[in-house]
């Protein structure tokens, strides 16, 4: 649920990619997904979001290096949270649970203030606020 460009739940899934142009022409043609957003992230890595614009959900494709395993930092699942102090208290309590957090970071538009704590199996949960995977989806709609 997408409230004044707030992106709530579950948002993304991110799949490190070998091939950016290559991996968005599979979902083109098998899952009927198109790029609705393209940029290069911080470390200079193509990044691509692709939607089948029915709902303000997003796969994340980055592409890495060949020689990065599968399921690398970039593999993680994605929940907007009403607030950035709510990934600042979720970030707390993880860490007082145990579990590694990386950040909170502000990436500023369209990735927002981020963190991903590391679930019980080393899989990320990224945990956001601020991004525009909503606002993004509907405007790609229009």
């Amino acid at each position: 649920m997408t409230i004044v460009g707030i992106d709530l739940g579950c948002t993304h899934v991110a799949l490190p990619v070998s091939n950016l142009d290559a991996s968005c022409a599979f979902y083109a043609r098998f899952a009927a997904m198109q790029v609705v957003h393209r940029r290069a992230d911080e470390g200079g890595n193509a990044v691509a979001w692709i939607s089948d614009l029915t709902r303000p959900f997003v796969l994340v494709l980055i592409e890495t290096p060949v020689d990065q395993p599968v399921g690398g930092v970039y593999t993680h699942v994605g929940v907007g949270v009403a607030s950035r102090e709510r990934v600042d208290e979720l970030c707390e309590l993880a860490r007082a649970d145990g579990y590694t957090v990386h950040g909170p970071l502000d990436s500023g538009p369209p990735v927002g203030y981020w963190a991903y704590i590391v679930d019980p199996d080393g899989h990320n949960l990224e945990l956001s606020h601020g991004q525009e995977v909503g606002l993004t989806v509907d405007s790609a709609t229009s």
